[in-house]
């Protein structure tokens, strides 16, 4: 650091830090990395996440020369993803990530997703006038 400045190498990787660093980012270069995808099948695989922020990855994908979208005339329209010749350059780096994620990485599984884990209860039920039983109102 010169002058209270960082050096352009700082800063080169401070900036594919905070890309690759994104939320979904190492998911979705993961599955370009297999290979090209059109949107819905990555949200489809992605089903976690919202199709906004997936859009918007893949915009900023775009945006820094990583992924290439290219629409196939119709109809139906198809528009697909896949990764640069940059974007495929990353994938030592995620590769490598993925390795030491299986090394070093725990994964608590959530109580819904946990073996013998129950259903939530069912809401209490009341019985309506008349004899038929209805949802008590919260």
């Amino acid at each position: 650091m010169e002058n209270g400045r960082s050096s352009p190498r700082c800063e080169k990787y401070g900036k594919a830090v905070d890309l690759l660093g994104k939320r979904w980012t190492g998911h979705i270069l993961r599955l370009l990395l297999e290979g090209p995808r059109r949107f819905s099948g990555l949200s489809g695989e992605l089903s976690a996440i919202s199709e906004r922020i997936l859009s918007e990855r893949l915009k900023e994908l775009e945006g820094e020369g990583v992924v290439e979208r290219r629409v196939e005339p119709g109809p139906p329209v198809r528009v697909e993803y896949r990764l640069t010749n940059k974007g495929q350059a990353l994938w030592k780096v995620v590769d490598e990530i993925g390795k030491w994620a299986e090394r070093w990485v725990d994964v608590q599984p959530s109580p819904r997703n946990s073996p013998g884990a129950t259903a939530p209860p069912e809401p209490s039920r009341v019985r309506a006038p008349g004899g038929a039983a209805s949802r008590r109102a919260r």
